[in-house]
């Protein structure tokens, strides 16, 4: 499906990565509020139960997107979820690695491989195979949820920084190959949230200077239905 400005959230299909938890959940609950059909899958068991019992409309299934071989099925169970197709994809599943955060030449190869697995290699492969899908009904969007340590150079945050970045690039490549066939993919800055991701890395945060995640969620929700993607990255 080509989205455009007058595409309606109810005719929409989406899947999100990591929904059990900070903005992936907000999402949840943003999208379900205005109609559109939402699936969704986490690691986490305990997070999944919670958000099946306060959103009964959402599907939800438990998955790893870190896994090479869980994304054909993770693909096969949302499309037969939302009936077939999926029109927005997004990527908002995302790994620190270990904590407290560490210099990256302190950090552990097997460490750095695992969040460049979760962050960047499982949008990727999951991106192909939804955009296969993708193509046969017409078009479609891939947000991939992105942070200004993608941009920005802070210490400790290496592995983290460096997979931002890929998949910052990551976004403007499909967007080069895929645009002609009305597929768009665009990296999204939601600001600094109010998650437990944060606090994990920076546990003495001021939550006060935090952004509240159902925000971020209504913020990007509008950006779907105003329908301009034109650029290849925005900040909220």
């Amino acid at each position: 499906m080509t989205i455009t400005n007058k595409t309606k959230l109810k005719d929409l299909k989406f899947l999100i990565t990591g929904g059990s938890a900070g903005l992936g959940r907000a999402l949840v609950a943003e999208l379900l509020g205005r109609g559109a059909s939402v699936a969704t899958f986490a690691r986490s068991e305990e997070g999944l139960a919670r958000l099946c019992a306060d959103f009964p409309g959402a599907h939800v299934f438990r998955a790893d997107i870190s896994r090479k071989e869980e994304i054909h099925a993770i693909a096969a169970q949302a499309a037969q979820a939302l009936g077939g197709e999926v029109h927005v994809l997004v990527n908002n599943a995302s790994s620190l690695g270990p904590t407290p955060l560490r210099l990256l030449l302190d950090t552990e190869c097997e460490d750095f491989e695992a969040v460049l697995q979760a962050n960047l290699l499982g949008p990727f492969r999951l991106s192909k195979v939804i955009a296969g899908n993708m193509l046969l009904h017409g078009g479609g969007l891939i947000v991939n949820i992105s942070s200004d340590a993608a941009v920005s150079s802070y210490p400790r945050w290496g592995a983290y920084s460096v997979s931002k970045a890929a998949l910052d690039h990551l976004t403007r490549i499909f967007n080069a190959e895929l645009g002609e066939q009305k597929i768009r993919s665009v990296a999204v800055d939601p600001g600094d949230l109010r998650t437990a991701l944060h606090f994990s890395a920076v546990p003495d945060a001021n939550p006060e200077n935090l952004k509240d995640p159902a925000l971020a969620a209504r913020e990007l929700v509008d950006y779907i239905e105003a329908g301009d993607f034109s650029l290849d990255r925005i900040r909220l």
